[in-house]
């Protein structure tokens, strides 16, 4: 079962922007969709991004224009650029297997990403 290890989160002031990474540890990271969720403290996770092995992108409308979503399979990477952040994106960010739904129970730690003045 794939493990996987998030960052590049951090703090940022809304309009700015921040790159976050995963690396996966697994076989056959390229065939596999991947995407990324994010959890609000005391909420639900929730997904944000997916990515298919043919790069083929989908966005939730929430992100969507302000977030891109990318993978390097020979780095077993995938990353999300995220831009003109809002107080909104505050959340604690995850990587995981799946286009709109995850693929497994095996999360990592997430990565923080704080949005405030």
């Amino acid at each position: 079962q794939a493990q996987f290890m998030e960052s590049g989160g951090g703090s940022m002031q809304p309009g700015g922007s921040l790159r976050l990474s995963c690396r996966a540890f697994g076989s056959n990271f390229g065939v596999y969709p991947m995407a990324w969720y994010r959890q609000i403290s005391g909420n639900q996770r929730e997904w944000v991004a997916g990515i298919n092995s043919m790069g083929t992108t989908i966005y939730s409308q929430s992100v969507k224009e302000r977030f891109r979503i990318s993978r390097d399979n020979t780095q077993n990477s995938l990353y999300l650029q995220m831009n003109n952040l809002k107080p909104e994106d505050t959340a604690r960010y995850y990587c995981n297997g799946g286009y709109t739904q995850p693929q497994s129970n095996a999360w990592g730690q997430g990565t923080a990403v704080t949005v405030s003045p």
